[in-house]
């Protein structure tokens, strides 16, 4: 006797044959080898990867004998920031669906994404940036968290999530680089002791004002290195964290 639960299986294979599943970047139908992704392969090739030379610590592309105008301020708090892909209009698009449309599992293409940055190599925890808690109420989940489990499926590194917001913060995205650092100065606190080696994870690199202060909270704790790891990163390192 044929059993229903063995029948359902089969009949998602149909539906998705008849109603195939619209890639939330393009639009086009997903095709049926992609199974359940919901941004097909050609729009995760066609993000624009960040090419070098890039400066060794904070990742912006750097002329090799240039001083870096990005973290030459930066205090000795994150050793390494990496980002995947450029922000652009597609990249951008994505991250506003995981962001603010609920569709959380867009987070399994930008991990995709990621998988090879330099900090994500050897023995290391994956940390994601905490939300504030009026935001996560909105939002019902923390994309960072999203991603950062991720890349734990993808890398097989633990996810710690032992950094928390101390108090409700500002709005990045209209602030100047100064004002930004001021909103989230001394915004993060980590819980218990920690060792070995952290890796930041986040969506968006823009001034990494929101990376510093996260890291700053992790050495505090007794992390030894902090890397960072983002999704995207803006183009003129200015606009949006």
């Amino acid at each position: 006797m044929v059993r229903f639960a063995d029948l359902i299986p089969v009949a998602a294979a149909v539906e998705r044959l008849l109603l195939p599943a619209e890639c939330l970047v393009c639009q086009d139908p997903v095709p049926l080898r992609e199974a359940e992704a919901l941004v097909c392969g050609a729009c995760r090739s066609r993000w624009p990867r960040i090419p070098p030379p890039w400066c060794a610590r904070c990742g912006s592309p750097a002329g090799r004998d240039e001083p870096c105008t990005v973290c030459a301020a930066w205090p000795d708090t994150v050793d390494r920031a990496r980002s995947a892909v450029w922000l652009d209009e597609a990249a951008r698009r994505a991250v506003h669906h995981l962001k603010y449309d609920g569709w959380w599992r867009v987070a399994d293409a930008m991990a995709l994404a990621m998988r090879g940055l330099e900090p994500l190599t050897g023995r290391l925890s994956l940390v994601p940036v905490p939300l504030g808690s009026r935001r996560l109420r909105r939002r019902g989940y923390n994309q960072s968290e999203r991603i950062a489990e991720a890349l734990s499926r993808s890398i097989g590194a633990p996810v710690r999530d032992v950094l928390r917001r101390t108090r409700d913060t500002r709005s990045q995205t209209a602030l100047t680089p100064e004002e930004r650092a001021a909103n989230v100065a001394g915004a993060f606190a980590a819980a218990g002791t920690l060792t070995g080696r952290c890796v930041l994870v986040d969506d968006v690199f823009t001034t990494g004002a929101t990376l510093l202060a996260a890291a700053a909270a992790l050495r505090a704790a007794g992390a030894e290195h902090v890397d960072a790891v983002t999704f995207a990163r803006a183009r003129n390192a200015v606009g949006q964290d």
